[in-house]
Parts: structure tokens; C-alpha cells; sequence
């Protein structure tokens, strides 16, 4: 069973920490448990139901009324929410529960029906992307479990994987080509994979290395194919000097135009190298793509 502070609760439904206190103390909306320093902490159970009150809440339903309503009513009440209605939000929300309750059948709904209503596209960049950056947060906590992470992640990487399969081959012999990979030690390849995706879609072509790549490694392959770009994402701080020596020597191959670059293990002097491009979220990618000079 996993522990949250009131913070972790702040990050994960957006409703600031002074708020949840207020609804705790007027509503009893939460029941947390408190050490002896009177330090509260909230499992699994309450994460859920804050959750739900974040969906009803953002519908425009007074708090009052929400901490009146039963579970069922509550679940009750998120199901009717009606589907246009229903923001990126509410989505990250429900992928957000049914991972904590390793319910696949749950998961694959949501997934298939924000498909189905914005398209796969919009699916990466608004709803995984900010999933993503969630579960990141609750990496960074220590409140997933491997076995959740996992779970969620074999199901994003079979949607990932048809979807790129499913995609035209780059075949123009003028396309710009990019290699995407993560360094050695870091194994979180899903946003990688995403951005494989929006990639290909963009006409690039696309050599992926995938996950704990050595450098030695990379660096031949740099030397072998010659490409264009190079995309890859730090999400551990794995590197002391914040990978600037890692990257230098990568932005150094004369054949390398750029390296973006994303994640919050990427250090400050990295995005001061010369070709360097960093971005924080899917759509800050898909403008860069844009951007980048092609030959074709």
C-alpha cells in the first residue's frame, strides 16, 4: 500500500495542498493517517477518491455537494460525466486509477475511446505525454510499484508499436534521419517511443536504439550512418556534471545537426551547448519537427 504526503496529493490532482486541508477539516472529505509529529499521509484508497472529487469538482459541482455523495455516488457521478465534456484531465485521472488498481480492462477503455474521439495523435501528446509526467511523480515519491509501472507500460508500448508499425516507411533517400536512444542505466523508453511515433508521422527516418545504449556504442554509430539528429530523454540524474561531457562529444560529430533533448535529469549547461533543443512536453517535440531545416 503506498503512502502519500499531502503534497504528493497536490501533484497528482492539482488541488493545492490548502485547499485538500480545508475540505479534510470542513467536509471530511479525507481521512489521513498521522505520525507522531501529526504528519498526515494518505494511501491508496484516499488518492482515488481525491481523484474523483478533482473530476466532479472541475464539472462545476460544489464541494459541499460532492462530500455528501457516497463511493458509488461518486463513481456513479464520474460515470455520467457526459463524453464531451470530458477533458485531458479527467482522462490522465482515470488512466491514473486504473493503474493504481492494475485493472486493465479499465485502462484499455479509456485508451481506446480518447483514441477513438481525438485520435491517436492528440492520444500521445495530451493524454500519455501528461500520464506520463504523472507517473513521474509518483516514481520520484516512491509511490509506484514495479509491478504498476510495468503494467502500464507493456500496454502504452503495444498501442506505441502498432501504431509506428501501422505508419507509411520513410522511403525518400533526401529524408533527414534521426537517432533516437537513451544513455546506459536508463530503462524508461515509453516517452522515447513516443517520440519515435511523431517522428515517422513527420516524415523523419528514424533509427532507434532504444534503451542503455553504452556510449562507446553510440558514438560508432555515429560514425557508421551518419545522422542528422539525435533525440533522446534523461529521466534519472544519472550524470554528474549534468551529461555536458556526454553531449559535448555528441554535438561534436560533424554529421549531427542537432540533439533534443528532454527530461528532468538533463542539467542546465546541457541546453547551453550550441546544438542542443530541449523541451518538457509532446507538442513542444512536434513544434521542433516542425522547425527543423529539411532537404526534402
Amino acid at each position: 500500500m503506498a503512502s502519500y504526503s499531502i503534497k504528493d496529493l497536490e501533484k497528482l490532482s492539482g488541488i493545492k495542498a490548502h485547499t485538500l486541508r480545508i475540505w479534510e477539516k470542513r467536509h471530511g472529505l479525507l481521512e489521513p493517517k498521522r505520525t507522531d509529529t501529526n504528519i498526515r499521509s494518505y494511501d491508496d484508497d484516499q488518492l482515488k477518491k481525491i481523484l474523483t472529487v478533482s473530476i466532479l469538482n472541475e464539472q462545476g459541482l460544489k464541494i459541499s455537494k460532492i462530500a455528501s455523495m457516497s463511493r458509488q455516488e461518486l463513481e456513479d457521478n464520474v460515470r455520467d460525466i457526459s463524453s464531451h465534456s470530458r477533458s485531458t484531465k479527467y482522462y490522465v485521472e482515470q488512466l491514473i486509477m486504473s493503474m493504481v488498481d492494475l485493472d486493465e480492462g479499465k485502462f484499455q477503455n479509456i485508451i481506446h475511446e480518447v483514441s477513438m474521439k481525438m485520435g491517436f495523435e492528440d492520444l500521445v501528446t495530451q493524454v500519455l505525454y501528461a500520464f506520463l509526467d504523472q507517473i513521474g511523480v509518483l516514481w520520484l515519491t516512491g509511490n509506484i510499484m514495479p509491478s504498476q509501472e510495468h503494467f502500464v507500460s507493456n500496454l502504452i508500448r503495444q498501442k506505441i508499436s502498432v501504431a509506428i508499425d501501422n505508419l507509411p516507411q520513410v522511403t525518400d533517400p533526401r529524408a533527414e534521419s534521426m537517432v533516437l536512444f537513451l544513455p546506459e542505466k536508463e530503462l524508461h523508453e515509453i516517452g522515447l517511443l513516443l517520440y519515435y511515433y511523431l517522428a515517422k508521422k513527420s516524415g523523419y527516418k528514424v533509427i532507434y536504439l532504444g534503451q542503455c545504449v553504452p556510449a562507446a556504442d553510440l558514438i560508432q554509430t555515429l560514425d557508421d550512418i551518419s545522422p542528422d539528429y539525435l533525440v533522446s530523454s534523461i529521466t534519472t540524474p544519472q550524470f554528474k556534471d549534468g551529461g555536458v561531457r556526454f553531449f559535448t562529444e555528441c554535438s561534436e560529430h560533424p554529421a549531427v545537426k542537432k540533439i533534443i533533448v528532454s527530461g528532468p535529469g538533463i542539467g542546465s549547461k546541457v541546453t547551453a551547448i550550441s546544438k542542443v533543443l530541449s523541451f518538457k512536453k509532446a507538442d513542444e517535440f512536434k513544434q521542433i519537427l516542425l522547425g527543423l531545416p529539411k532537404s526534402v
